[in-house]
């Protein structure tokens, strides 16, 4: 410290969370102290403190225009908090400090509604508490707080109970020549899961081909990001499994083949410029010709599935914000997800990519939100057994299998 600095300290401290660190949801209170330490008598003119959040979108476009390149801005925002207030008015009068420590305490009511914390390629939310301290003849002082914020997906709600399901097919060419169809049915038992849980897929693959296929599944993660009505996105594949190769003229079912959620953000779906979104896509690789996938919608949500009482009945009032399930690791060495382009087939709607903007983002952050902050996983219980089936399928529902199967 330089022997005529008066300031020897000045930072934003936030209250200690319910539920650990500084992690909050909207609706809360925000709550803190601004801590002053100074060596000898000081002079403050004011002391200001402001809470922030900002949901930004940004990336840049080339177009060639005879030898050079225009690059196009493309930017947009969204506040979702902005507060203010003044621990020492600025009314023209100079309030004197004395020696020591000096701690302001804060406090901000957060609005209902806010967008989770993320950090992207082309975007973040990002909440903040900024302190400024104005003193006679001397530069603003600044100090910064950041926090976090994860908004409740309650998963107990009929749309994300129900199941999802669907089913594809693709006739295999190959010089001009019919080397037969491949199709495929899927069906997992609701929409929305929690990082941890397992999702059971059920699925029936026909391979009337001549050809050995392999069938695939994959959760994908789906970044969007909004300016000046153009969307640029980011495909990512956060887990993945490989089914056994089926051969040609047979048929391969899945009886709850399990593909496990990793420790991912949940999905942000109410932002005007950055959407998170979540799909699960059973892909069959075809010999000879481009792949055939289908694509099943998945919300990842925070609130984990009740395992007591009605499938519908909703558990916010009973839910609970513990940093336990951030800071639990994987038991055992994850193998790193394929690309994108491996699962999926080369004929996606990808849009091409342009000279990526400068990561202005703080170092040694992943992409995606801050902490998949998620209750532990609770397990519903088994249905009761009975042999007789409560879902028949009738005669005209059965789908004809192919001759050689």
């Amino acid at each position: 410290m330089h022997p005529f600095t008066r300031v020897r300290g000045f930072a934003v401290q936030l209250d200690g969370h319910p539920g650990g660190g500084t992690v909050y949801r909207g609706g809360e209170v925000l709550s803190g102290q601004v801590v002053l330490d100074v060596a000898k008598r000081v002079k403050v003119r004011a002391l200001a403190v402001c809470a922030r959040g900002l949901a930004t979108a940004h990336w840049l476009e080339g177009k060639s225009v005879g030898m050079n390149t225009i690059y196009s801005d493309y930017t947009a925002f969204q506040t979702y908090l902005r507060r203010k207030t003044h621990l020492i008015p600025d009314n023209g009068d100079v309030t004197v400090l004395q020696a020591g420590r000096h701690e302001f305490p804060f406090t901000f009511q957060l609005p209902e509604s806010l967008a989770t914390s993320f950090e992207g390629k082309h975007g973040s939310v990002r909440y903040w508490v900024k302190a400024k301290l104005h003193r006679p003849w001397s530069s603003v002082k600044k100090a910064k707080k950041d926090f976090t914020i994860i908004e409740p997906i309650d998963i107990n709600t009929p749309a994300l109970l129900a199941p999802q399901a669907g089913a594809k097919e693709k006739l295999a060419r190959a010089w001009y020549c019919n080397r037969g169809l491949v199709s495929v049915s899927a069906k997992i038992d609701r929409k929305g899961y929690t990082p941890g849980e397992v999702i059971p897929i059920f699925a029936e693959i026909d391979n009337c081909t001549t050809r050995t296929v392999v069938p695939k599944a994959a959760i994908i993660q789906t970044q969007t990001f909004v300016a000046r009505g153009t969307k640029k996105q980011k495909k990512s594949v956060v887990a993945s499994m490989v089914g056994d190769a089926i051969a040609a003229g047979k048929r391969e079912v899945w009886h709850g083949r399990a593909l496990k959620i990793p420790p991912v953000g949940p999905s942000i779906l109410q932002c005007r410029v950055i959407h998170v979104e979540y799909a699960l896509k059973v892909c069959i690789e075809i010999p000879g010709t481009s792949k055939l996938f289908l694509e099943l919608p998945l919300v990842i949500g925070t609130i984990p599935l009740h395992p007591f009482g009605s499938r519908t009945s909703s558990v916010s009032s009973q839910y609970s914000v513990s940093l336990d399930w951030v800071r639990m690791g994987i038991p055992e060495e994850p193998e790193a997800p394929p690309e994108y382009s491996s699962v999926v087939s080369s004929e996606g709607p990808l849009e091409t990519l342009s000279p990526p903007a400068q990561d202005n983002g703080p170092p040694g952050i992943l992409e995606g939100p801050f902490f998949a902050y998620i209750q532990e996983f609770r397990f519903r219980p088994p249905p009761l057994y009975s042999e007789v089936d409560p879902n028949p399928q009738s005669d005209a529902a059965i789908r004809p299998r192919c001759m050689t199967c």
